[in-house]
């Protein structure tokens, strides 16, 4: 039975080339070829935040995001020290991305509309769930955020939070007096200064700089959460498979989380007959080609760096002076907001 003519067979066969060259040519990044040729990757992360990005006095960096940019250097290069950190401002991060001085950005950002449609940046994931706070004396005595109307409150500039306060107090009815600061240092020593009767920004950033102060069982963090804060890498719009190495990285490490697959086990792991722990760690099928990426890319990053659950509690754990519960933070089944895709 003859189901196309010639010509019909002409027009399938001619599709079917130019999507054999669209599919080979998505694996072509210019960023990703960039990094291969400097060796490196360049990544934005906090000016110093304990359990996010912090610099020893050696020069050696730690922290939640320290560690996402080395699982992205593991999956291009087997290797997470192959990585350059740039401590940003809020001010200064945007226009570093844009402009090439970082190959991604992992600086505590929030992910909004604007950010994502108007800066020439997109947005890989999230990487974590926040919600903004208040840090208070408890010697002030102040019970809950209302109890702020008409009281001075430090924040940083070029963020959310300054937003996200001015939303909060207009709604209730409340005078806002911010103090505003270029950087989080300087929001943290007026605040510990007096200069102000409370400290504004993400939960888990007021957490990190309330372990860091004298005596940091004398503040507390109000229980109001005031906004949604998902935070999450981002890279420059225009090179899709840069920005699918970004997302899959994220990925990568919930995924190895759910199916078990840690740093200590990963390599006995490559012996199991689990299909989707077979393609995880690149055993079965070659998801890396579409990334322009060894087989072996998601293997390298548990490897190297670990699961999810690995990052969180080295660097913010119960453990960990921040000592943050997961929360929203935990995988979709133990009642959180992660969850992977499947690779397939």
């Amino acid at each position: 039975m003859r189901l196309f003519t010639k010509a019909a067979r002409v027009v399938i066969m001619g599709a079917a080339l130019v999507l054999g060259l669209t599919v080979s040519a998505s694996a072509q990044s210019p960023t990703l070829e960039t990094v291969k040729v400097r060796g490196y990757l360049k990544c934005g992360v906090t000016e110093g935040i304990p359990g996010f990005s912090t610099r020893d006095e050696t020069g050696a960096w730690t922290g939640f995001e320290v560690d996402y940019c080395r699982a992205v250097a593991a999956a291009i290069f087997n290797d997470p020290q192959k990585v350059r950190f740039s401590p940003l401002s809020a001010a200064d991060r945007f226009a570093a991305l844009s402009g090439g001085d970082v190959d991604i950005l992992v600086r505590s950002t929030t992910w909004t509309m604007a950010r994502d449609t108007t800066l020439g940046i997109k947005f890989a994931g999230v990487l974590y769930y926040d919600g903004q706070g208040f840090l208070v004396r408890k010697s002030d005595k102040i019970a809950t955020a209302l109890d702020l109307n008409g009281q001075p409150v430090c924040v940083e500039i070029d963020t959310t939070s300054a937003l996200n306060a001015e939303d909060y107090f207009g709604i209730n009815n409340m005078t806002f007096k911010p103090l505003a600061f270029k950087s989080q240092d300087e929001v943290v020593k007026a605040y510990e200064d007096g200069r102000c009767k409370s400290m504004t920004a993400d939960s888990a950033q007021l957490a990190a700089e309330r372990s860091r102060l004298p005596d940091p069982a004398e503040h507390t963090i109000l229980p109001e959460i005031i906004s949604k804060e998902p935070l999450g890498p981002a890279v420059r719009q225009g090179d899709d498979v840069w920005f699918n190495i970004a997302r899959w990285t994220y990925f990568a490490l919930i995924e190895a989380e759910e199916l078990g697959v840690t740093s200590v086990n990963v390599d006995d792991q490559l012996a199991s007959d689990n299909p989707p722990i077979k393609r995880l760690l690149g055993v079965e099928g070659d998801f890396g080609e579409p990334l322009g990426l060894p087989k072996g890319w998601a293997y390298q990053i548990i490897k190297h760096v670990g699961n999810y659950a690995e990052l969180y509690e080295r660097n913010l754990g119960e453990a960990t002076a921040i000592a943050l519960p997961r929360g929203l933070n935990a995988l979709w089944r133990d009642g959180g907001l992660h969850y992977s895709p499947p690779i397939r």
